[in-house]
């Protein structure tokens, strides 16, 4: 990571108690970065991350600072800007079902808690701002990804008024492997707890990345951002079946129970619709997807001959690169939790 370009400046994470927050703060803190201000609205989870750093790393303690708030209350948000020069957003709801249920919620934290953000941002001259999105905005079903693809929306609009003040970017990215609520440590207590693991739909996939390429990806969509910009991490993928194989080969076989599809939950992921690949650009490791920089006055535009609106394929978790049992052991080994519960189990059998 470039130190230089964090050097002395003050970085805001919304949510910033959630895993991802964690894994940025094991990223940044020993840099050169001036300030790292936490937002977020649980009192009990900071004063959890406040007394954890304190013991781990007293040291950089010091650089954390902490601000109770909620993205819904844009006074909360106005209080913690004063300085700060670069936002991380990833204050959301983000659990599918629960969304489903509550859709208003959604409706308030991820789409106007996203606009109050980005005003308040604005307001206090901010100079860069990433947005976390989710492969659920991309033809989204259910309420959660509807509420992120209408937060992205809200991300686009807000970046072409704050051209040339605030550079206002996206990225988007798929299961984050390990994060909170997620897939892989409720196998993981199943399997400890002797009971069989269950399983949505067995041929159902889903990209995987690990939380420090969700924290990669930011970083890189913060250096390379023009305004509006959508960053998109090229991912492998795996069925829950073969993930549920994966997981169960290193931690104990204890049979598996299908349950059927939960409430909004799709086969497979869209990263890129094919109306956004055919403004992407390839950078490698990621994909870059331009704002649509067109204007209200449509006539402008208008050419002859064929129109062009969208490439022949999604990019989704069906048609990239799909990994089998052997090589999605290997991915989820990349994960510091897999690595700690490894270590866990085999204490415990050295002991026991």
């Amino acid at each position: 990571m470039a130190d230089s370009v964090y050097k002395g400046k003050t970085l805001l994470i919304t949510g910033g108690t959630g895993s991802f927050g964690n894994t940025v703060l094991k990223h940044f803190l020993s840099t050169d970065i001036g300030e790292i201000r936490i937002f977020s609205r649980d009192e009990k989870k900071q004063d959890d991350m406040r007394h954890d750093l304190q013991a781990r790393v007293p040291e950089y303690a010091d650089k954390v600072k902490f601000y109770i708030g909620d993205v819904r209350n844009i006074q909360s948000l106005r209080d913690a800007m004063p300085g700060v020069d670069y936002i991380f957003h990833a204050a959301a709801l983000k659990q599918v079902p629960s969304c489903e249920f509550f859709p208003m919620e959604a409706v308030r934290t991820n789409i106007e808690g996203t606009d109050n953000m980005l005003h308040a941002a604005i307001e206090a001259g901010v100079q860069k701002v990433v947005c976390l999105s989710t492969d659920k905005a991309a033809y989204p079903i259910n309420a959660m990804g509807i509420s992120k693809a209408m937060m992205e929306k809200v991300i686009y609009a807000n970046a072409r008024v704050a051209a040339g003040k605030t550079t206002i970017c996206c990225t988007r990215y798929g299961n984050v492997m390990c994060s909170r609520g997620s897939v892989i440590p409720l196998f993981v207590d199943q399997i400890k707890a002797g009971n069989p693991i269950t399983i949505t739909d067995p041929a159902m996939t889903r990209f995987l990345m690990n939380l420090d390429e969700a924290v990669d990806l930011v970083n890189f969509a913060f250096e390379h951002a023009r305004p509006g910009d959508l960053f998109v991490q090229k991912s492998p993928a795996s069925t829950i079946g073969d993930l549920a194989k994966a997981v169960q080969q290193l931690f104990g076989d204890t049979g598996t129970r299908i349950i059927g599809t939960r409430h909004g939950e799709k086969l497979y992921e869209t990263l890129m619709t094919k109306e956004e690949r055919l403004r992407s650009e390839d950078m490698g490791g990621y994909y870059r997807v331009s704002a649509d920089s067109r204007d209200l006055n449509y006539d402008k535009f208008f050419v002859q001959g064929q129109v062009h609106t969208q490439a022949n394929e999604d990019y989704t978790s069906h048609n990239t690169t799909r990994l089998d049992v052997e090589g999605t052991v290997k991915k989820i080994m990349t994960t510091e939790y897999i690595q700690d519960q490894l270590a866990e189990l085999e204490n415990s059998r050295k002991n026991g």
